[in-house]
């Protein structure tokens, strides 16, 4: 048995409102919806979103984690959405080996945008 993909799947209260800010801030494309559910996509990477349901308790959205998406230019994005969410930490070069920054989608949930770049002097 093999895994082929992981998707996520964010509870969110609107949608609509969420769909266009994946839409109109990151450069996601609408990839499906129905009633109480949508799916977006951007480069083959794909984020779901659904209303709460009955089988799992819902006062807010909540993660104790975050997305990490690995882009190929995080500056260009930086530059592209820096202006347009909640900055939870502005770009960076860790030592780590990654240049880095995270924002807050319309939800509270947090997605991290990272590129490895290798030892360099910054």
């Amino acid at each position: 048995m093999k895994l082929t993909d992981v998707v996520p799947m964010f509870t969110v209260t609107d949608i609509p409102a969420t769909v266009a800010f994946y839409r109109d801030v990151l450069g996601f494309e609408i990839a499906n919806e129905m009633e109480g559910w949508a799916a977006v996509r951007k480069d083959g990477v794909e984020v779901m979103f659904a209303l709460p349901n009955a089988h799992v308790p819902f006062e807010k959205p909540l993660l104790t984690g975050s997305l990490y998406f690995r882009v190929d230019d995080v500056d260009a994005m930086w530059n592209a959405v820096k202006d347009k969410a909640r900055v939870v930490y502005p770009i960076e070069s860790f030592d780590y080996d990654m240049r880095e920054f995270a924002i807050l989608d319309i939800n509270g949930y947090c997605l991290q945008f990272g590129e490895e770049v290798g030892s360099r002097d910054e």
